[in-house]
């Protein structure tokens, strides 16, 4: 499972940041940074709240 994030919906409100710390990041100028694309299975829930938290719904989980 991967990580994909729309940047045309991107924000970068950094709730995902403060949600799931090791796989995103908001830069000094408003840019996502994506740290880690890849999901394990342990990591999954995390990575679910923080795309269900996103409030332009520009994250999802690929399968």
């Amino acid at each position: 499972m991967k990580i994909e994030v729309d940047r045309t919906k991107c924000t970068g409100l950094g709730i995902c940041e403060s949600l799931a710390p090791a796989f995103f990041e908001v830069d000094d100028s408003g840019e996502l940074l994506l740290l880690k694309e890849d999901i394990s299975s342990d990591e999954l829930a995390e990575i679910e709240e923080a795309v269900a938290a996103c409030p332009t719904e520009a994250l999802r989980i690929a399968r």
